[in-house]
């Protein structure tokens, strides 16, 4: 399964060479690793997840007369693919509706709107701009909604498909960085804050200088890629509007609403205790009644009504099964206990916490760090700090408090370590669908200095834990 992943990964990287799109690859290999999975390795199952799988015997008692080996592949089938699908299905959910509020917003030419206030030409001041943007929209939002909005926004102002690259490339930075040092910017931080290993204020004081020198690090370099003016592109983005489009006032209702949708999603997950994906699927709903009456009470020409009905058929449905492939590929990992191989390595090789997440960030810029942040919060749970005085080593455990220095420093490297690689988060891999960027262009050019962020970051927050 190692070997599938690690060619399937390969062919990714190459699919300009070999001429096949990334998705196919994607899907193919999770197809084939879950295939050798059931096939070839179905009793580790039972092995790796044994209170699961003893629980779900139990509860079906009509499988107590199987073969053990028939009980595993029924586990795999019945309980854990499930399961996993679930997971993968509540993100591409939240994917489609982020996006189809956005793709709706920037239709009825909402963007525009913001496009006006950025009164600069210069294309270096306006990638400081964009920049500064993605990284405080991305606390707030999510780093993953906050690059759909962005990118978009770009696209409206750069023309140039390269010169867009560079602008996109800088947006994951900002927006992995961003999304580390809030409780609700990004997927892990989200994880470790429900579960009781970080709180909000402790999480903000602490990495919010480090994601911040992992912004500007490469910013400061990536700006030397960008030459000359932007001329008149601004103008031409804000000008390019049919005369019979949606008004104005109708097109900033539209913004405002679209805008208050998605910061509405944290929010709904904070009071409810549901997953985001519903709260973005009602913000769309609310989103999608007020376009519908909207345009039922509008005189405009059918062919100008941007209905969420029309809009939707512009989202990438080829981004959306490529992080399906990958998701359900990375699972597999984890459900066969390679991903814990991992981790117990890193467990028994050193008890430097520093060197343990440094890894696990590293690791993210390859695999989802949702799965590596879930198997580092299996392997330490969090320690009450009455407890510490009966342990061997509390100096150690002390780490593993709430608060304390390994998850605050694990919520820092797996959000930003993904931005080494452009497949390493989830708002990598949108915009590598939205933009179409080569994977060996982003690691030619951007790799280098988003490691150099990475480990600029690392390095503050070391010297002022």
């Amino acid at each position: 399964m190692v070997i599938v992943f690690i060619v399937g990964y390969v062919c990714i990287a190459m699919e300009h060479k070999i001429k096949i799109d990334k998705a196919a690859v994607a899907l193919l290999m999770a197809g084939v690793m879950w295939v050798i999975y059931i096939v070839l390795t179905p009793l580790s199952a039972s092995l790796e997840n044994p209170a699961s799988f003893t629980e779900f015997i139990t509860n079906n008692q009509h499988l107590k007369e199987l073969s053990i080996l028939e009980q595993s592949r029924r586990f795999i089938v019945e309980f854990q693919l499930i399961e996993y699908l679930g997971d993968v299905s509540s993100t591409l959910f939240f994917l489609i509706g982020a996006m189809t509020i956005v793709e709706l917003i920037d239709a009825n030419n909402g963007f525009d709107i913001i496009t006006r206030k950025i009164q600069t030409k210069d294309k270096r001041k306006l990638l400081w701009i964009i920049a500064g943007i993605a990284f405080f929209m991305s606390s707030v939002l999510d780093n993953l909604t906050t690059s759909i909005v962005m990118v978009m926004l770009v696209k409206k102002m750069i023309p140039n498909y390269k010169e867009r690259w560079v602008f996109a490339s800088m947006i994951i930075i900002a927006a992995n960085s961003g999304g580390a040092w809030s409780p609700i910017g990004d997927v892990t931080t989200i994880m470790l804050w429900i579960k009781g290993r970080i709180s909000s204020l402790p999480l903000i004081k602490s990495l919010l200088l480090p994601s911040l020198i992992s912004t500007l690090v490469p910013l400061i370099f990536v700006t030397r890629l960008l030459k000359g003016g932007a001329q008149n592109v601004l103008k031409k983005a804000v000008t390019n509007v049919k005369e019979d489009a949606i008004g104005k006032r109708e097109s900033i209702t539209i913004l405002i609403i679209g805008v208050l949708a998605l910061l509405f999603v944290p929010v709904f997950k904070y009071f409810t205790g549901l997953p985001p994906f519903l709260g973005v699927l009602t913000s769309l709903a609310i989103i999608w009644i007020y376009t519908e009456i909207l345009f039922s009470r509008s005189r405009f020409k059918d062919s100008l009504k941007n209905r969420v009905t029309t809009v939707i058929k512009r989202i990438d449905t080829t981004t959306i099964l490529f992080f399906l492939g990958i998701l359900l590929s990375v699972l597999s990992l984890q459900a066969t206990g390679t991903l814990n191989l991992v981790g117990n390595y890193l467990n028994e090789k050193t008890q430097n916490i520093y060197l343990i997440d440094m890894t696990i960030g590293a690791l993210s810029s390859v695999v989802d760090n949702v799965p590596l942040v879930a198997v580092a919060m299996g392997m330490y749970p969090v320690i009450d700090p009455s407890a510490l005085a009966t342990m061997a080593n509390p100096e150690f455990m002390q780490n593993f408090v709430m608060d304390g220095t390994f998850w605050q420093f694990l919520a820092y490297c797996s959000g930003v370590g993904g931005s080494m690689l452009i497949i390493g988060s989830a708002a990598g891999v949108v915009v590598m669908g939205l933009e179409k960027i080569r994977f060996n262009w982003y690691l030619k050019h951007i790799s280098l200095l988003a490691f150099a962020g990475y480990i600029a970051g690392a390095l503050v927050y070391i010297l002022f834990d």
